[in-house]
């Protein structure tokens, strides 16, 4: 175990950490990333989740992936039924509250299709916290004497060395990819984030390979004028892709919020036969449209003015 991290480790380290130019496309992004990858997810829940990268994953057919986040959504159904992951770690699994619970993610995990690993949301961060900083582990108390704790592999309970108390000891999380979306970037990966940053700061630290998208790439110049704004560094990013709307229905914060009219049509379609729904909904919005435009055309202009109208209007730019 610690020999296989110190290895892992020395492979994020030797990383090309060099200022250059690292402009993509969403098709040539996939390609970083690998069958059987673990790919860490930026944002939470509805929040900032990079929708056009996962729409080029699955239109690319990639296999065996793992995927991690702080709370999943509606991407975790789409991850499960299009095939290209079947194990996702994380601390919630469901559309959203008014929702209710993911009638797909039931369906793979109770007839043993797929694997929801869930985590407390301390120790996924926590996880990837110790993966950034390089350590193989980070002590908490979140978890001890739960049944959550029961049903997860890999935890230690050790006498503190400094109290004699017990504490808990999760291994770190280092991803061999973080897809991470934010409001600017420059071509260098230089990335700014406004509002929340969850746990990606982390994530990006953590993973062999970050990939981001971007609502606009700005000018470097620009990006020197608020450095206090820049939350991810160039020297951790591997691809940089310029998407409008790239999380689109879920929300961007100061740029759009989620498209609650689409999340419903969505949901209706999975209460009435959850495998079915999803199957047309894969069949309506990734496997039919020719590139992400043809997506956003086919979620329709009102909808995604309605939520950058509302997006922009708590926002003071």
């Amino acid at each position: 175990m610690v020999l296989d991290y110190l290895e892992l480790r020395k492979r994020t380290q030797d990383r090309d950490k060099s200022l250059r130019e690292k402009v993509m496309s969403l098709e040539e992004a996939s390609t970083l990333v690998s069958n059987g990858d673990h790919i860490a997810l930026g944002g939470s829940t509805a929040s900032r989740t990079s929708f056009a990268l996962l729409w080029a994953l699955i239109r690319a057919k990639k296999k065996d992936l793992t995927f991690s986040r702080s709370i999943v959504s509606t991407e975790g159904d789409l991850i499960f039924a299009s095939g290209i992951g079947k194990e996702i770690q994380t601390s919630w699994f469901s559309q959203g509250i008014v929702w209710g619970v993911s009638r797909v993610m039931r369906h793979f995990t109770e007839n043993n299709l797929a694997t929801y690993r869930e985590w407390s949301h301390m120790s996924i961060g926590l996880r990837y916290r110790a993966g950034a900083m390089g350590v193989p582990f980070m002590p908490m108390r979140s978890m001890m004497g739960s049944d959550v704790a029961d049903q997860l592999e890999n935890l230690k309970e050790i006498p503190c060395p400094f109290t004699g108390e017990k504490i808990l000891l999760v291994p770190a999380l280092n991803p061999d990819v973080a897809l991470i979306h934010v409001q600017r970037c420059d071509a260098f990966g230089n990335a700014q984030l406004d509002g929340l940053t969850f746990m990606d700061l982390d994530m990006a630290m953590a993973a062999n390979r970050v990939i981001i998208t971007t609502e606009r790439i700005i000018s470097n110049d620009k990006i020197r004028r608020s450095p206090d704004l820049t939350k991810i560094p160039f020297f951790t990013v591997d691809g940089v892709v310029e998407v409008p709307y790239g999380c689109v229905p879920h929300e961007c914060y100061g740029v759009y919020e989620p498209l609650f009219s689409h999340m419903d049509y969505y949901a209706d379609l999975t209460r009435k036969d959850p495998m079915e729904g999803v199957q047309e909904y894969l069949e309506k919005f990734y496997y039919s449209p020719k590139n992400w435009n043809e997506y956003l055309d086919l979620i329709g202009i009102d909808e995604i003015l309605d939520a950058t109208q509302r997006g922009r209007s708590i926002y003071d730019d």
